[in-house]
């Protein structure tokens, strides 16, 4: 049996690398992807999905150099579920909703924005048409 998932959407924050104690690279970021639509009512809905996005050896070691915060990157990977439970990671929100991360182990990420493109807090600039998640406060951002 196989499943992948593809992400594509906005880095929350500037990338984490640690070593494991074999000595092997993992870095670890956030990527938010959004949607909008109109209900049935006509109301505009707008729907952001955040994805921790964990990288090994290579693959770490580029993403810790070149992804910073509001980069655009599509992911190709694995999700990855809680330990614990077989399902995503549930946690408590600053207001205390509770919200869900999505974990996903990359096997490929791609860089979707050029040097000089990333706006510090702020959404990626061009859009080759692809949607762009807005990105939040730092404090609300569940990792």
């Amino acid at each position: 049996m196989y499943h992948t998932i593809i992400i594509v959407g906005n880095v929350g924050k500037d990338p984490e690398m640690r070593y494991t104690p074999s000595g092997q690279a993992v870095t670890s970021f956030s990527v938010a992807t959004s949607r909008q639509y109109t209900a049935g009512n006509g109301e505009q809905v707008k729907e952001t999905i955040w994805f921790r996005v964990s990288t090994w050896g290579k693959t770490a070691e580029v993403c810790n150099q070149y992804v910073k915060k509001g980069s655009k990157v599509l992911v190709e990977g694995r999700l990855t579920p809680d330990k614990n439970t077989g399902s995503p990671r549930i946690y408590t929100k600053q207001d205390g909703s509770a919200g869900t991360s999505f974990e996903v182990t990359a096997s490929t990420v791609r860089f979707l924005s050029s040097r000089g493109e990333t706006h510090e807090g702020g959404p990626v600039a061009g859009g080759g048409g692809m949607e762009m998640a807005e990105l939040p406060p730092e404090d609300d951002i569940p990792f």
